[in-house]
């Protein structure tokens, strides 16, 4: 089996580990299987081609894509560039991939989409998503509820949807929350590897990069350890079980 490319973005590595070991979990993968990529401290590969791979997963990170180039850190600017320079052959060759949170923003943008902090942003915590006909049609949405909650916790989203991609998942704050461009290039606004265990990780981790007041941190675990979010993370299973 050809392994899966997973491509992580975030600078602290407790929270890189947490999310690396929850798309294995949660996709059913080992990491044998695996090609590993921590961007924020590895330089892909040359001659790497993401045609090589069953699959791309993407992961998430506090950087915005709509961010100006003076606001971006080093670090966030090599992430960006790292991801879209393997978009043209993603989606000129359709390349199975699941652009997690930061990875709809990088899909969008490099379709020529807006992504902005204009409007859409989300409050962290769970969301509530709905599919639409396409994405009652979708194979990785076939199993799923019409409607289900998913964990969320944005500032930038996209604008519109990008054209020739496919409207799949909505919600009341944010329109587009699941798209497709293609047959296999996928990408989701929420985290379909997170649970509420993760979630917390997170919060206590990005407590103070603005996406909450950090008094309101104990809140916001207790809301997400309430929560019902089961259902997301089928799509990454489906992923896997359909492009291993």
């Amino acid at each position: 089996m050809a392994r899966f490319l997973i491509l992580q973005l975030r600078p602290e590595a407790e929270a890189s580990d947490d999310e690396f070991q929850a798309f294995l979990t949660k996709g059913g993968l080992d990491e044998a299987q695996t090609h590993r990529i921590r961007l924020d401290c590895e330089d892909l590969p040359g001659g790497l081609d993401p045609r090589d791979y069953a699959g791309v997963i993407v992961g998430g990170g506090p950087g915005c894509v709509s961010d100006p180039a003076d606001k971006k850190t080093p670090v966030e600017a090599r992430i960006e560039s790292a991801c879209l320079s393997l978009m043209p052959a993603i989606t000129a060759d359709d390349v199975p991939f699941m652009g997690c949170c930061y990875g709809i923003g990088i899909l969008g943008h490099h379709l020529g989409a807006k992504v902005s902090k204009d409007r859409y942003g989300e409050a962290v915590g769970p969301s509530t998503c709905i599919a639409t006909p396409d994405g009652r049609a979708d194979p990785l949405l076939a199993a799923l509820p019409d409607r289900f909650d998913a964990f969320v916790g944005h500032k930038e989203a996209l604008q519109e949807l990008p054209q020739g991609a496919v409207h799949l998942l909505s919600s009341g704050p944010c329109p587009f929350q699941m798209i497709r461009h293609g047959q296999n290039v996928y990408a989701t606004q929420f985290h379909p590897e997170a649970d509420a265990a993760g979630f917390e990780t997170r919060i206590h981790i990005y407590k103070d990069r603005g996406y909450f007041p950090p008094e309101t941190a104990g809140d916001l675990i207790a809301m997400c350890r309430a929560a019902d979010v089961t259902w997301p993370e089928k799509i990454l299973e489906g992923f896997v079980q359909r492009y291993r």
